[in-house]
């Protein structure tokens, strides 16, 4: 699947326009919050409700239009590059080595993330008593067992799954269905070719969408400050600030480890990517940049087989920042009500979060409902999320940005490997 080199231009025009609407909308959004919040009449409080879920909307009108593209995208590329790959053994080679990737850069993050909370001891400071037993968080029971993480792995109807937007249960049937295509040659020709007329069309249905970014990325960030003002970020400036100097270390980190394997190309990479990492941070959502990350690969060389199978598999295995935070928000709530967790507790904790991460992909807050379970694990009062819960949205900005990194460097390493890296 090669993109036409004249379409960059516009792309560069497009990361101009997201990165002028992420100041706007703090700006608006303080704005907003100083006249409206602070007055003691209760219509404009109602007025700045109502502006609040008009953003809100906006917002989702984009993230629900980003959606709509990535279950027919990730079914048609996956199905398309497997059937080209024409090789079982290909695909599980690709596999292993994205596999073993996403592996070392999950614990990397986590140790990260235990190394620099430990040292800033962000939540030392609190002092806060401990909670009432029983208290709620507010957020959905959902545990990371063994069943939910078969639940969403395998599934019981593609049509459930793409409706739902579980994108690794439709890798899962994409990667039998394009096992099937392979291993019948001439016969499954025609399919093959129709989707891979279809992953044109929703790349091209994707550049349609992207227009409207900009005011989705706007309406997301000023909803945000609005609502809570920037003296959110001032109340809990020391945790936000440690944690996105963590973030800045592991994307450091990460673009070293693409730097041993792609050389100055890595500079290249993250050129391409610019739009698709901003997008995500605007949004708050590593899913809003899945479209655009595609199609940015693979105008930086990335072979389309490798990227359709590593992508989908990546955000359910290598989500890098989240990673991080969890471990920087379990041992932060541990500090804040007191609690002393040794080495040998946190050592297990890691272990812990390696795995059951995997467990709950697709369900909303994914990160808080794993760093609830492990609480309580640990017999940290699972209350503690409300500490987090107010300022969560400005670090699953940082979040989804990361992980939006951590996945392309990912693809381009495979490719690196599989020797199709343009």
């Amino acid at each position: 699947m090669i993109i036409a080199p004249q379409q960059q231009k516009p792309s560069n025009k497009q990361t101009f326009y997201v990165a002028i609407a992420l100041v706007l909308g703090i700006i608006v959004g303080e704005l907003l919050n100083l006249t409206l919040a602070n007055s003691e009449f209760s219509t404009p409080n109602k007025t700045l409700s109502n502006t609040i879920d008009i953003f809100s909307a906006l917002t989702d009108i984009f993230l629900r239009l980003i959606k709509m593209i990535i279950a027919p995208l990730v079914f048609s590329t996956l199905v398309v590059g497997m059937a080209k790959m024409s090789d079982i053994k290909t695909v599980g080679r690709i596999g292993i080595k994205a596999l073993l990737w996403f592996f070392s850069a999950s614990l990397f993050s986590l140790l990260l993330g235990m190394l620099l909370v430990n040292v800033f001891e962000p939540g030392s400071s609190l002092h806060i008593a401990l909670p009432a037993i029983g208290t709620e968080t507010g957020l959905p029971q959902v545990k990371p067992t063994l069943s939910n993480f078969v639940a969403h792995i395998f599934p019981k109807s593609i049509i459930e799954a793409m409706a739902s937007n579980e994108i690794l249960q439709i890798v899962v049937f994409a990667m039998f269905f394009g096992l099937a295509c392979a291993s019948i040659g001439e016969l499954a020709k025609p399919t093959v070719n129709l989707l891979d007329s279809l992953s044109h069309i929703m790349l091209k249905v994707t550049s349609y969408v992207m227009h409207y970014a900009p005011l989705a990325v706007f309406a997301a960030i000023a909803s945000i400050v609005a609502q809570q003002g920037i003296g959110i970020l001032v109340s809990y400036g020391k945790f936000i600030g440690e944690f996105y100097f963590g973030l800045l270390l592991l994307c450091g980190g990460l673009g070293c480890a693409g730097f041993i394997f792609l050389g100055r190309r890595v500079l290249s990479l993250l050129k391409h990517i610019r739009e698709p990492m901003l997008l995500a941070f605007g949004t708050a959502s590593s899913e809003s940049a899945y479209p655009k990350l595609l199609q940015q690969l693979e105008r930086f060389g990335c072979d389309e087989k490798v990227c359709g199978l590593v992508l989908p598999l990546g955000y359910s295995f290598n989500l890098d920042g989240s990673m991080m935070y969890m471990t920087f928000a379990v041992l932060f709530i541990a500090q804040a009500y007191g609690i002393d967790m040794t080495f040998s507790d946190q050592l297990i904790m890691l272990l812990v979060l390696l795995f059951t991460s995997k467990g709950v992909a697709g369900v909303p807050k994914a990160s808080l409902l794993v760093i609830a379970s492990t609480l309580s694990m640990f017999d940290i009062p699972e209350a503690g999320l409300l500490l987090l819960l107010g300022i969560d949205q400005v670090l699953d900005m940082g979040r989804s940005a990361t992980n939006v990194l951590g996945n392309c460097i990912a693809a381009a390493v495979v490719s690196k490997w599989e020797k199709s890296l343009r």
